[in-house]
């Protein structure tokens, strides 16, 4: 479902370079004075600690450097992980999280540099290959961005800090209302018929992120940071301040994904994100 101003569209498009780059730094700011041991902290994905969240993100992060730069770099890399495909994402985090946090850290932000770099000078109509469908440098710009920002909650929650939220969550949005189908098509469920409306109160409380048409009978309302940690999965939809109108809309809201692959088991209810007072 388009977002329903083009020229905010375009506006994002370019501005998502740039809003990546903070995305990094905002999570790179939580984790460079943690002592060492800290770095072993649970956080709530099963199995991984604060180093297996920075070490897929450094994992992804070159991938993604790749398919900008290195074709045959990528095309081995994605050969690799057909050899495993149930196990590649945590084989990579494992790797990862065994260096010492120095070097993870080190490697991640020269990645995160690199990366940022290669998007910003790609092409704006050339499709990079990818795990999924191709996508353009503004679009695996804006789900660099999603997941940085994902990962980087479970991070914060690890670590007992409520984050703010920013205008950057627009792109978090965005991909979330375009996965409407797709959230569908991985549980092998029919995609509605027709488009719905969104309408997200933005953090800063003036402002309202609408997508789909206006007259839609199906809707889904609330405050956007509540829609992308439903989306990413970050809390359950009982914890959230989300209202859908329809049938359809009741159903999504269920199933809503932005990431592709399985959703896994989420949240349980009272398990998402503190949501008081955030800094």
């Amino acid at each position: 479902m388009p977002d329903s101003s083009a020229a905010a569209a375009v506006d994002d498009a370019v501005a998502v370079f740039t809003d990546l780059r903070e995305e990094g730094r905002e999570l790179d700011a939580l984790v460079q004075r943690l002592p060492a041991p800290h770095w072993a902290r649970p956080t709530p994905a099963p199995g991984w600690t604060i180093a297996h969240q920075i070490a897929h993100l450094h994992w992804t992060d070159r991938a993604s450097l790749l398919s900008l730069t290195d074709a045959t770099g990528f095309g081995a890399m994605v050969e690799e992980a057909l050899k495993a495909p149930d196990s590649f994402v945590d084989d990579g985090a494992r790797e990862g999280a065994a260096l010492p946090p120095a070097e993870l850290l080190s490697r991640w932000r020269d990645t995160r540099d690199a990366l940022a770099q290669a998007l910003a000078s790609a092409s704006s109509d050339t499709r990079f290959p990818w795990y999924g469908p191709p996508m353009k440098a503004a679009s695996m710009a804006g789900a660099r961005l999603m997941e940085t920002w994902a990962h980087g909650q479970d991070v914060a929650d690890a670590l007992g800090v409520r984050r703010t939220p920013t205008a950057r969550l627009r792109h978090v949005a965005r991909i979330g209302v375009r996965a409407r189908d797709y959230a569908h098509a991985v549980r092998g469920l029919p995609a509605p018929e027709g488009e719905f409306r969104v309408e997200l109160a933005a953090p800063d409380g003036a402002r309202v992120w609408a997508y789909g048409p206006p007259q839609a009978p199906q809707r889904v309302t609330g405050p956007a940071l509540d829609f992308c940690l439903l989306v990413t999965r970050r809390a359950h939809r009982a914890d959230l301040a989300l209202t859908a109108t329809g049938p359809d809309a009741e159903r999504w809201l269920d199933i809503a994904q932005a990431f592709a692959g399985p959703a896994g088991a989420g949240r349980e209810p009272g398990a998402g994100p503190d949501r008081g007072t955030a800094r």
